[in-house]
């Protein structure tokens, strides 16, 4: 049912959770895991010239460290991949080029704790993937096991 399973991360602790849940569907279905990193042409154009390669920089190495946060939790294998552009955008592209599955992807990634309900990213990733989305929402501390 599932053979290739992409899991969009930003390295966000909010998207921890689906990284696990597309990580267990990777083990159920011996599918093989792509992780997505994208780094957001938007943001880096917003800021200010001074720091805009700074800016660039850090978000590309925020990728290495995402994805050893994916690796340290599987001992699968993981392909990974960094693209730039429009993360929305991105998603869909990676998945369509790859051949997924499924795109698993949490609800609020970095930017997202003040969105209502699902993030925006997220919410245009469902709406335009032409595969099926898996959004896993971040639980409350009082939904969390202890």
């Amino acid at each position: 049912m599932f053979d290739t399973i992409v899991v969009a991360t930003d390295g966000s602790e909010s998207v921890r959770r689906a990284v696990r849940v597309a990580l267990d569907l990777a083990d159920r279905f011996d599918a093989d895991v792509h992780a997505l990193y994208v780094v957001d042409v938007g943001e880096v154009a917003s800021a200010p010239d001074r720091i805009r390669d700074e800016m660039q920089t850090a978000l590309e190495e925020g990728a290495a460290d995402a994805f050893e946060d994916v690796r340290s939790l599987t001992d699968r294998p993981v392909t990974t991949a960094v693209r730039e552009g429009h993360p929305a955008t991105e998603i869909s592209e990676y998945a369509r080029d790859h051949d997924a599955d499924v795109v698993a992807m949490g609800t609020r990634g970095r930017h997202g704790e003040n969105r209502f309900l699902i993030g925006s990213v997220a919410e245009r990733v469902v709406r335009t993937c032409p595969v099926p989305v898996l959004t896993v929402r971040q639980l409350d501390e009082s939904e969390r096991e202890p």
